[in-house]
């Protein structure tokens, strides 16, 4: 890609292996629209697509990360009948962010500058990766808002933290204080928020520098998708096949070379042409789960 897109809620900056998106509505706090939420999903499109992206690093501008969904609509704000139409009718928004990270061919790496409530927290959740600064604050707050959990929530946060904290969280909706989440599992670490973003990037820096881009997509998936595996069984059946397509490839040569030469290794394979022939095997009538 020879140019940043430009996005109207959104910051691009590549540098290197590395692209960071900042959602960028800091006199809203950030808070998630439409718009927003179509371009986090265009952004994602545009890095599976292009080989030089290697990790994505999400973060916010301004004091918070993400404050939910924009409230300007008033009382109506969630009510379908006071919305613009959806492109896919009788489907929640979120949802369709959470699905379009799920289903990212890169690693994704979340950097929670400030308050990540609503939507802002349920996003997080497909990341990858999740560090936050000490002056952040989670918020599964749905319930105090008279709605349910969005984005996947009810799928994917029993998966981070277990049923009971899960739960907790988000019948009570309270705000954690981000020891507490890191505490529960949802963070890896916590920091101080000047090193926040350095931190972030040098944790996609680990896997980008040394890992080949091909076998870290599939691993990605392989391991996401196997939590809805009714048997290990499943997991044998793509495993088995994509160690047979990557032992033949000329990145487990360079894999082997490169430990037994102790250098760097320089892989070749791209994800946007090499991915194995099963792949996306879920997609596979006769694949189950």
């Amino acid at each position: 890609m020879t140019a940043s897109p430009n996005f109207e809620t959104l910051l691009w900056q590549r540098s290197g292996p590395v692209l960071t998106l900042t959602l960028n509505r800091p006199q809203a706090m950030n808070a998630m629209t439409k718009t927003m939420r179509r371009e986090l999903c265009h952004a994602l499109d545009l890095a599976d697509a292009d080989d030089a992206v290697r990790a994505v690093v999400f973060t916010g501008n301004g004091r918070a990360f993400c404050a939910g969904f924009d409230l300007s609509g008033g009382a109506e704000s969630f009510d379908p009948a006071h919305q613009p139409a959806e492109e896919d009718p009788g489907r929640d928004g979120g949802g369709m962010l959470a699905l379009r990270l799920f289903a990212s061919k890169k690693p994704l790496i979340a950097a929670v500058n400030g308050a990540a409530v609503g939507i802002g927290a349920s996003m997080l959740l497909p990341m990858d990766i999740r560090i936050a600064s000490t002056e952040a604050r989670i918020g599964f707050v749905f319930a105090r808002r008279g709605i349910v959990p969005d984005a996947c929530a009810s799928w994917f946060l029993p998966r981070v933290v277990g049923i009971s904290r899960a739960l907790e969280w988000s019948l009570s909706g309270r705000l954690l204080p981000a020891a507490e989440a890191a505490a529960g599992g949802l963070l890896r670490e916590v920091c101080a928020p000047e090193q926040l973003l350095e931190r972030a990037q040098a944790l996609a820096h680990e896997i980008v520098d040394h890992a080949a881009p091909v076998s870290v997509a599939l691993t990605r998936q392989m391991m996401w998708r196997m939590l809805g595996a009714d048997h290990p069984m499943q997991a044998n059946r793509i495993e088995s096949e994509a160690i047979a397509d990557r032992g033949a490839s000329a990145d487990a040569r360079e894999g082997v070379a490169s430990f037994l030469e102790k250098r760097a290794p320089q892989f070749s394979c791209r994800v946007s042409t090499d991915m194995p022939a099963a792949y996306p095997w879920w997609q596979d009538p006769g694949y189950r789960p």
